[in-house]
């Protein structure tokens, strides 16, 4: 049977059981669409000639186009998850990205706040107003959970269970985990939520954090609401919510947490997504090393 002819059903599995967005599943439809072009002019186009040599040949392609590194890992990343859906459907024996060399992807790592610039961030807004409470509270929970700012602006009441001390994140496809908040985080949760009691209740949606209006936040104006706290306490570099991810999880790293602990606290399917921070660690500890060591 012709490879292409298992894509319509595939995009359907991740439409209909991993509940994929509408935006996810176009760049996996985009990015096998080319892979299969480069494999009818290459075999038959039969699946049997799905092997290793034709995907190797592939990779070269995308680099040879002049692809950017980073774009080629995540072509590859697309093709492994439908060779995993053709093994699971019968129609593969094996693997063929098993072996396939993972595109460097040459991302530049990012740079964590320090953990006195995340205690100057959280201390930015003014504790003394309704709205600083809010603000608070909403960078607390960022950074104390490792939220993606999309998790943050739909949490509502009833995900946080404040005896616990735990919240539940509704990641990527829907997927659901729980993750600690932190006494620190919690105490400002709840003096966000003591604040509400008197000026007005809830909306009907049951949201935790919501506008004038009773509607969810919008990523852009989580964003500008880092930034413009990061720039009061004069914290320079670009600083936006996805930096208070990528500070959780590499403080964590730091501090002794194991890598599969980690990723299962940031919602990450694949623990290549994950690994990452264990370079930022790493370069850390190599600097450390070269300007230490006398015979560095």
């Amino acid at each position: 049977m012709r490879l292409a002819r298992h894509l319509p059903a595939y995009l359907d599995y991740l439409r209909i059981e991993r509940g994929l967005s509408a935006n996810t599943l176009a760049a996996y439809e985009r990015d096998l669409a080319g892979f299969l072009r480069f494999f009818v002019e290459q075999t038959d186009g039969h699946v049997a000639s799905l092997d290793l040599g034709v995907i190797s040949g592939w990779l070269q392609s995308l680099s040879a186009s002049g692809l950017a590194p980073r774009s080629a890992g995540r072509h590859l990343s697309a093709l492994r998850g439908f060779c995993r859906y053709l093994i699971r459907e019968g129609r593969l024996q094996r693997d063929p990205t098993e072996h396939a060399a993972r595109a460097r992807l040459g991302r530049r790592l990012p740079r964590p706040l320090s953990v006195d610039e995340i205690v100057e961030l959280i201390d930015a807004p003014d504790p003394s107003t309704p709205r600083g409470l809010r603000d608070r509270a909403m960078l607390s929970l960022m950074y104390a959970s490792g939220l993606r700012v999309s998790e943050l602006i739909q949490l509502k009441l009833s995900d946080v269970d404040r005896a616990r001390g735990v919240l539940a994140a509704y990641g990527k496809g829907g997927k659901r985990r729980l993750v600690p908040i932190g006494e620190v985080a919690l105490a400002h949760l709840d003096e966000y939520l003591a604040s509400l009691d008197g000026r007005r209740s809830a909306p009907p949606s049951g949201l935790l954090f919501y506008n004038r209006r009773g509607k969810p936040w919008t990523r852009q104006t989580v964003w500008k609401l880092v930034a413009r706290h990061a720039r009061a306490r004069g914290i320079a570099s670009h600083v936006h919510p996805h930096r208070l991810r990528h500070s959780f999880a590499t403080h964590l790293l730091a501090g002794g947490a194991d890598l599969r602990s980690v990723q299962t606290l940031l919602g990450h399917a694949d623990i290549v997504t994950t690994e990452i921070y264990t370079h930022v660690s790493h370069d850390k500890v190599l600097a450390a090393y070269r300007k230490a060591h006398p015979r560095a």
